[in-house]
């Protein structure tokens, strides 16, 4: 797979994904992506897409300032 942002090469690996709401910050730990090798550029496939959709809308329920969620718990 190749980055769409420079066209280098993609390797498997884990970041951290961090999502602003109005009200507070959502940040989930070692989420599954591909990550560029030249640009560090992050993609996701579609269900970790979807799995983090799911794991923001549930933490909007229980906001508090600051939400940090590890995904390998929840996934």
């Amino acid at each position: 797979m190749l980055c769409m942002a420079c066209g280098a090469e993609l390797k498997k690996g884990f970041t951290t994904d961090v999502t602003e709401l109005g009200n507070g910050i959502v940040i989930v730990r070692h989420v599954p992506c591909f990550k560029c090798q030249e640009c560090n550029e992050v993609t996701y496939t579609a269900d970790v897409v979807m799995r983090l959709e799911n794991i923001v809308e549930s933490a909007k329920k229980l906001m508090q300032e600051i939400s940090v969620i590890d995904y390998s718990k929840v996934a």
